[in-house]
Parts: C-alpha cells; sequence; structure tokens
C-alpha cells in the first residue's frame, strides 16, 4: 500500500539510453580481493537508493545530469575498483577485476514537480521503477557493473538520483564516502576530503581459523514450515515515529532499563507488534537479527577512508509465545544483548566461518531484520543543489528477504509539518498490516488505550 500522499500520483519519464561512464584518467588494470567479511553470500545483493534534490533558484542554473556524469568520471579515479567487475575464484572468493569498464548512467526526465510528490517523502515511492531503470543484464553480481545512477530532471527544475549499488563491495558508510566525493567533484573539487583506503585484507580470515562460537544467526534449520509470512496480498507502509513515541515506550519500561538507545527500545516494540500481527503458533521460534556496524570498535581503528563492509549480524532468539505473554522490557533486554555481541572480535570471529563454512548466508526464517541508517549521512550528499529533501534507501530488503517482507530499515526525516522523526517501511500481508499498525498505535499509546493524542504515530 502507497502512502496516502502517494495514491493516485502517475508520472511518464522519459529516458536517454544508458551509457557507462568510466574513469577520467587511466587506472591501474590489477585485481583486488574483498574481505572475508565482504563476499559473504548476505552482502551479494543490489542496493537501492533515492535522493530527492530541489531546484536552488539562487543559484547559476545547471543541467544535473551532466554535472553529475563528469562527476562520477573524476571520483572513479580515485574509487577506480567501482568501474572494475566482480569475478570469483575457487572457494566462492570474490575479486575486483579493475578493467575501468565503468558504471553505468542513465539520463532521464519526468513530468512532474517535486512539489507533487507531496510534503513528505517516504518510502514505497511510486512508479520507482522508472526513477531507477533495471537496465537488462545488469543486476548480476559478478561480471556485472558495480553501480547504476539515473538522473531524472524535473519540471520545477529539482531532479532526482538513483542508484544502486553491489552491497559487496561497501557497505552504507563506505557508499556514502562515495557520494559525498561525488559530490565535492560536482562542487568544483579537485580531490575527495577523504581519500578512498582499500585494505580489505585487514579484515580477512585468520590462520588458523578459530570458530568457537555458534554463529546462531547462520544457523541451518532443515524445517522451512515455519516461514510466517506468506507472499500474497503484501502491504507495503512506512510509519513515522515521533521522539514523544520513543519517550512514551521508554516510560513504560522498569528503571533499570530506561538508558537503552532508541534504536533498542523501537526495535523491542516493532518485533513484538509484528510477531502479534502474523500470529504465528505459540511454540514458533522467533528471530530478531540486528545488523550492527563495527567500524568504530577496531583497535587500532581502521585506517581513516576504509570503505569496505563493516557490519555485521547479531540475533536474538525466543518462541512467539513468550513475545506474546513477556512486557517489553523481556524483548527488550533480549536485544540488548544481541547487539552486544558486536564487537571486533566476534567480526573476525565471522570471518573465519565464512571460509570455514563456504560462506553461508544468515538465517531469515522466521526472523525480522533491521538495520539503524538514522546516521548514515545520506542527507549529508550535496551535489551543488543542497542537501536532499529525502535521501536514504528506497525500499527495505536484504537480498531475497525484500521479497519475504522480513526486513525493515530506519531513517531520520521529517514530518508533513517538518517535525523530526524516523520513518520506518513495513511489509507485511494486508490484514497482518491491520493487526500490526493497531498493535503499534495501542504501544505508543500505553497502559490509556483512549487517549490516542498520546502517541505521534502516523501512517504516511
Amino acid at each position: 500500500m502507497a502512502p496516502d500522499n502517494y495514491d493516485c500520483l502517475t508520472f511518464a519519464v522519459r529516458r536517454h539510453d544508458p551509457m557507462l561512464i568510466r574513469p577520467a584518467e587511466s587506472i591501474p588494470h590489477e585485481y583486488k580481493r574483498l574481505s572475508d567479511i565482504d563476499d559473504q553470500d548476505t552482502f551479494r545483493f543490489q542496493v537501492p537508493v533515492i535522493q530527492f534534490y530541489a531546484h536552488d533558484s539562487s543559484a547559476v542554473p545547471r543541467d544535473p545530469a551532466p554535472v553529475i556524469r563528469e562527476a562520477l568520471a573524476k571520483a572513479l579515479v580515485y574509487y577506480y575498483p567501482l568501474a572494475g567487475r566482480l569475478r570469483e575464484l575457487p572457494g566462492r572468493k570474490l575479486v575486483v577485476d579493475c578493467t575501468g569498464e565503468g558504471v553505468l548512467f542513465i539520463e532521464a526526465d519526468a513530468d512532474i514537480t517535486l512539489e507533487q510528490f507531496g510534503d513528505a517523502l517516504q518510502p514505497p515511492f511510486p512508479s520507482f521503477e522508472e526513477l531507477l531503470y533495471d537496465v537488462p543484464g545488469s543486476a548480476g553480481i559478478v561480471d556485472s557493473p558495480l553501480l547504476l545512477v539515473q538522473v531524472t530532471r524535473l519540471k520545477c527544475g529539482g531532479f532526482i538520483l538513483a542508484l544502486r549499488w553491489n552491497h559487496a563491495m561497501s557497505d552504507a558508510p563506505g557508499m556514502i564516502q562515495f557520494m559525498k566525493a561525488v559530490g565535492e567533484m560536482a562542487r568544483g573539487g579537485a580531490a575527495p576530503s577523504v581519500l578512498p583506503v582499500w585494505r580489505r585484507e585487514l579484515l580477512e580470515a585468520r590462520n588458523p581459523l578459530q570458530v568457537m562460537y555458534a554463529h546462531r544467526e547462520y544457523d541451518e534449520l532443515p524445517d522451512m514450515k515455519g516461514t510466517v509470512v506468506p507472499l500474497d496480498h503484501m502491504s507495503q507502509r512506512s510509519f513515522f515515529i515521533c521522539p514523544s513515541d520513543i519517550a512514551s515506550l521508554r516510560l513504560s519500561l522498569p528503571p533499570h532499563l530506561r538508558g537503552c538507545s532508541s534504536f533498542e527500545i523501537l526495535t523491542a516494540c516493532l518485533w513484538r507488534c509484528r510477531t502479534i500481527a502474523i500470529s504465528p503458533a505459540p511454540d514458533e521460534e522467533m528471530r530478531l537479527i540486528c545488523i550492527v556496524s563495527c567500524r568504530d570498535k577496531f583497535n587500532p581503528p581502521l585506517p581513516r577512508g576504509f570503505y569496505g563492509n563493516t557490519a555485521v549480524f547479531t540475533v536474538a532468539i525466543t518462541t512467539a509465545g513468550e513475545l506474546y505473554a513477556n512486557s517489553l522490557g523481556y524483548t527488550l533486554e533480549l536485544i540488548m544483548k544481541a547487539k552486544a555481541c558486536a564487537t571486533e572480535e566476534y567480526l573476525r570471529l565471522v570471518a573465519d566461518l565464512m571460509v570455514a563454512r563456504g560462506r553461508p548466508h544468515i538465517m531469515a526464517v522466521r526472523g525480522f531484520i533491521v538495520t539503524d541508517l538514522t546516521r548514515a549521512g545520506f542527507v549529508d550528499v550535496n551535489l551543488g543543489w543542497g542537501k536532499p529533501k529525502y535521501g536514504g534507501l528506497a525500499k527495505g530488503g536484504i537480498g531475497a528477504e525484500l521479497a519475504l517482507g522480513s526486513s525493515s530499515f530506519y531513517m531520520s526525516v521529517q514530518d508533513r509539518k517538518g517535525k523530526g522523526g524516523i520513518i520506518v517501511p513495513i511489509c507485511l500481508p494486508a490484514t497482518a498490516m491491520i493487526r500490526f499498525g493497531c498493535e503499534l498505535e495501542g504501544a505508543l499509546r500505553g497502559s490509556d488505550p483512549t487517549n490516542k493524542s498520546k502517541s505521534g504515530l502516523s501512517s504516511l
């Protein structure tokens, strides 16, 4: 289900033929190994991002398409592995063949204004496939372009930058580092202010391997009948969570838990509400998987400019019956304990596990995957037209889990009145979505079900 402000919103997009943008200068032709965190099976998917930029009436008029096209070519001189292609070696090891073939670029025009999208820009976005065209044959993980960019000019003078990047090459902070470099080039910079650092060998598996932890997030579950989210009649909505909602949840906790992070308490609430909404059997095992960055947990620190993957998946496991019967505090403590596992040593254990077990995918069956992107920096990408009105992921999902509706993310946004908060895209069967909205509203209202004014929750 699209947000109310997108109901009946249709527009046409006229695209130029896709082209390859190569680095503006000659680059080394070499092979670069990805780390054993980069090339795990779970990161072998494409991530869609969308940025909305308004017309700047105070600036000298510029066509964003050639500006960004030229900036990409200049930035790729420094980030030349992105202009190459991934190859797979024995043992499923991924390497970058730095061929300099380039990234895909599409120039387009849409017969719509930014204002017509409404005051609130949140996923799911209407006609997204028109704003980021899936060039046939381009979506593979190996032997395909590592980046696809489309710049769509709007009738008002604003534009939309949509892109798709291969997650095996970098995590969100790494990709934003590249996007900011493109922005600096577009604004006339001679070189990125933060120079990229490859150094993927820093996150390679150890020799000898140390596989000494259960790593329940990679469990093999032969019985797949517990997949609790059916794929028919799926509905997608975004929920706006304001600071007062978080404060209300915090007040419902016992004093010793109130020092938890906003991410932890919101995740606990969503997991519980989602479980109630999909109504699994009480003895059904339920999993909450947090994607947690270890980027700032290294000692000594990773080099400034490192743009590889640094995230791990930590899992909280309980039964549906326990989530039904216990308080929010019970769920919160499970999540806090799981999230605390994300350390430098844990990441190194994961790297060892990848090599020992053939780079397994996380076990998302009966799971809900959540990542916090509120501080990722998408909204700070300035291409010469100021900050975007919305910047971030275009849709939820971790690979196949996009279709399963078992993944979500948190983005910092503003509501229709300019009030800051967190947007949470949720995908569920239509009937479960209704129950989820009711459960979430009740949780944010607290113990007084008649006081709707306590909650700032809105479905956008």
